[in-house]
């Protein structure tokens, strides 16, 4: 079996959210790492709220960074950042619009209908427009917890704003665009401190965070202002990331995306790694009971008997081993493996046959080639070949005992001899021979 038939290449990027998340900073991350920034200016305009994006490089902590900000009639669209380090409005990306005129005013009322509206009229591939649905679709449902209201009568106001709409769209056409199979993350730190939200004052994370992170592995440190935006939050669950530990990879591109903050001796960034993972082979598995006991004064016939009645019965496959018992007695420890529906009387059957007053009973997992009997032609007859496959390649192959030792008595020849000869003919069947050496017609493998 070559390397290359057991495992291929995974494309996957990796979030570093040591800073936290929010949509701005992934947006900035991505296209640092590659997604065109062009694609992103086309996105934006195409959702028809007159916004742009403006793109800078900056540093966070010596760190080179790309920070891009949502423009709307050449204004930032988001407020100025509260002074002081602990209770502020959202810190990434300021989901509050501006309230200086009647359409911005709107905007803290928009519902989830008038959102996946604008979505569905934007230049967006399918693929980045359910990433862009799922994400408001999971922030609806949120809120609508919280609030104890339907998602679809959810009033967004910080992520109903145009900065919001915005970073979660173009954020889901870099990813399409980076075309990824998968995504991993790390553990994520949430800030600390207070925030300011529309309903009022409330610790970090914000409510709305807080239930989108439920399940997912966070911690507090380093800083105290919010790390994590709702958007943010919405954009990880929608992503699907698989939070395990860094996975093996050989990085191709880096990112980084800046947050709007700047705070000393922390780098605000989000870091995103693209590269490539080796992918392992996916086993088809099955749930299967586990019957066991020991015993140790019961003879080494009655057992055997036992074992073949439990496989005439169900059971999967019976096995037997020596062990020492207590008091240094020898003994007998039989396992037998069996499907659910096969347990019960399975378990009768050891109770009447051996002398144990109790068996052992455990569900475990259970990994399988996929089986096939195959018939082959030899000079001692037809021998039946049992195969074991992954994928559609063979990588077991052994001739059924009972046919190889009747056809040596029969010949009376060695039982090796014809095992050999009916290998033989299986593997010259496999390359498209009969054992005369004449072409298989097509489709006649087995």
């Amino acid at each position: 079996m070559s390397e290359s038939s057991m495992s291929e290449s995974l494309r996957i990027g990796y979030l570093e959210c040591f800073a936290g998340i929010s949509g701005d900073m992934l947006m900035g991350a991505l296209v640092d790492a590659g997604a065109p920034i062009d694609l992103l200016r086309r996105t934006a305009a195409s959702l028809a709220l007159g916004a742009e994006l403006q793109v800078t490089r900056v540093s966070r902590s010596g760190i080179q960074s790309t920070k891009i900000d949502v423009m709307v009639d050449g204004r930032l669209h988001e407020p100025v950042a509260a002074s002081g380090p602990i209770e502020h409005e959202h810190d990434h990306k300021h989901d509050h619009p501006h309230e200086h005129s009647a359409h911005h005013e709107h905007e803290h009322g928009r519902t989830l209908p008038e959102i996946r509206s604008l979505l569905m009229h934007a230049d967006l591939t399918e693929r980045a427009r359910d990433l862009s649905l799922n994400a408001f679709g999971l922030l609806a449902e949120a809120e609508g917890r919280i609030h104890g209201i339907p998602a679809e009568k959810v009033h967004f106001h910080e992520v109903g704003g145009i900065d919001a709409i915005v970073d979660i769209a173009c954020s889901a056409a870099a990813a399409d665009a980076l075309d990824l199979d998968g995504w991993y993350c790390s553990p994520v730190n949430v800030g600390s401190g207070f925030v300011n939200c529309a309903h009022g004052r409330f610790p970090v994370p914000a409510p709305a965070t807080a239930e989108l992170l439920k399940n997912l592995p966070i911690y507090s440190a380093h800083v105290q202002m919010e790390l994590v935006t709702p958007t943010g939050a919405a954009l990880l669950r929608a992503l699907e990331c698989r939070f395990e530990s860094t996975p093996v990879m050989r990085t191709q591109a880096i990112g980084y995306g800046a947050g709007t903050r700047n705070p000393d001796r922390f780098p605000n960034v989000l870091r995103v790694s693209v590269g490539e993972i080796a992918q392992t082979p996916h086993w088809d598995g099955e749930k299967v009971i586990v019957l066991e006991c020991a015993v140790d004064d019961l003879s080494p016939q009655v057992l055997a008997h036992t074992a073949q009645l439990a496989l005439e019965r169900g059971a999967l496959d019976v096995m037997s081993g020596s062990v020492t018992m207590k008091k240094g007695r020898l003994g007998t420890l039989l396992t037998v493996l069996c499907k659910h529906g096969d347990a019960d009387h399975l378990q009768q059957l050891i109770f009447r046959e051996t002398t144990t007053l109790g068996i052992r009973v455990r569900e475990e997992n259970r990994v399988v080639l996929a089986r096939e009997i195959t018939p082959v032609q030899t000079d001692f007859g037809v021998i039946h070949i049992k195969t074991g496959s992954w994928q559609g390649e063979d990588w077991n192959a052994a001739p059924e005992f009972e046919d190889c030792r009747r056809a040596a008595a029969a010949f009376d020849v060695p039982l090796k001899t014809v095992m050999q000869a009916a290998l033989a003919a299986w593997r010259t069947r496999q390359v498209g021979l009969d054992p005369a050496g004449t072409t298989l017609e097509a489709g006649s493998r087995s």
